[in-house]
């Protein structure tokens, strides 16, 4: 934050008092102060006293300190007065007070929140990213998550105060609210993370969001970002994760980018390539041609790896029943999925008939 906001305010308050009233920092630089002469003082033997003092007023070698209002248990700008009598804490009081307002206004307009969201959003340029987080204090180059929720309810939004209580570090950790209804966490990991660590904390927030028994939000998970500027990539990319899952992992309510597989490219190919696709592998009879039966076998073959004997035993069927269906599959499309090429096509051609139903096309 910008000492100038505080050095205006500070020398309004001169005008009205005759104590010294100023600001250090977390690291007890003085950094607005109504004598010019000690802006740039270090006191560092007063940061662990008003930290001890929890947001309390204090005083120490005849002078008095208050907190301003922020996060965690660390203060990050302190008030103080000289002298340590009734009138230097009003005074300090005071000072607080105004002081407060100003920071407030100030972070209304360059607060670190809106930074990262204009981060998210790709409203800041790329130069800009650099100057701002050095003046924010943000650190540019620390590994981040980056986490989208949206409700399963349409119309409903996911209750930010649930993801915020989980990461309650508002230091190093952003719940913002984007869009319409969705919450985006940006959560500063360790190095080397992985998508392991990634699924277990999206796990814990889905768990989280859960009314009752019925899970009630969707999370997707972009690529680690290792830099400030990667965040927007990996915003886009957790989005996507959303849609292509709603697509074809309906039964999955944490949903990885790196996760997504072919079903990521399927989504990004124009409809009609799709339509196409399917008239060339279907030629001797549409994919509706088979009935629910034949496919629910088909999606078991595909589960069991094409594995007969074991598709077999999970249908509750005989090896021959089993196979009778597979030469029944092979008349009716000219694909005989025991075949490896085959299966693949037809894997593919399942997958594109899904993404054109989702997008209220029949073919």
């Amino acid at each position: 934050m910008s000492g100038r906001i505080f050095q205006n305010v500070v020398l309004q308050l001169k005008e009205n008092t005759d104590r010294t009233v100023g600001v250090i920092d977390a690291e007890g630089i003085v950094i607005a102060c109504s004598e010019l002469s000690m802006i740039g003082q270090r006191w560092a033997e007063y940061v662990p006293v008003v930290n001890s003092a929890a947001g309390g007023m204090i005083a120490s070698d005849g002078k008095t300190f208050k907190a301003l209002n922020g996060w965690g248990n660390q203060f990050d700008y302190a008030v103080f007065s000289f002298g340590d009598n009734e009138i230097s804490k009003t005074v300090c009081s005071m000072a607080t007070v105004a002081l407060n307002a100003a920071k407030s206004y100030y972070e209304e307009k360059h607060d670190r929140g809106s930074f990262i969201k204009d981060i998210i959003s790709d409203n800041i340029m790329l130069g800009d990213i650099y100057m701002r987080a050095k003046e924010l204090r943000v650190t540019a180059d620390v590994p981040r998550g980056v986490f989208v929720m949206r409700s399963l309810k349409k119309g409903e939004s996911v209750p930010t105060d649930v993801v915020q209580a989980l990461f309650p570090d508002r230091q190093n950790d952003f719940v913002l609210s984007v869009g319409e209804g969705d919450v985006v966490l940006i959560h500063q990991m360790s190095e080397g993370v992985g998508i392991k660590e990634l699924n277990k904390i999206a796990a814990t927030i889905e768990e989280s969001l859960h009314a009752g028994s019925e899970s009630t939000a969707v999370v997707g998970i972009g690529t680690v970002a290792t830099h400030l500027r990667d965040l927007a990539k990996s915003y886009k990319e957790a989005q996507i994760a959303i849609e292509v899952g709603k697509v074809f992992d309906t039964e999955k309510y944490v949903i990885n980018y790196e996760n997504l597989g072919i079903g990521r490219l399927i989504y990004q190919l124009p409809t009609t390539l799709c339509e196409m696709f399917l008239l060339e592998v279907f030629k001797k009879n549409p994919i509706d041609a088979l009935d629910k039966e034949t496919l629910f076998t088909i999606h078991k073959f595909f589960e069991n790896n094409l594995n007969v004997s074991e598709t077999a035993r999970k249908l509750f069927v005989h090896r021959n029943t089993l196979v009778y269906r597979l030469e029944k599959i092979k008349k009716l499309t000219g694909l005989d999925l025991r075949e490896f090429d085959d299966a693949i096509t037809f894997k593919v051609a399942l997958m594109v008939k899904k993404y054109l139903t989702s997008r209220g096309i029949d073919s």
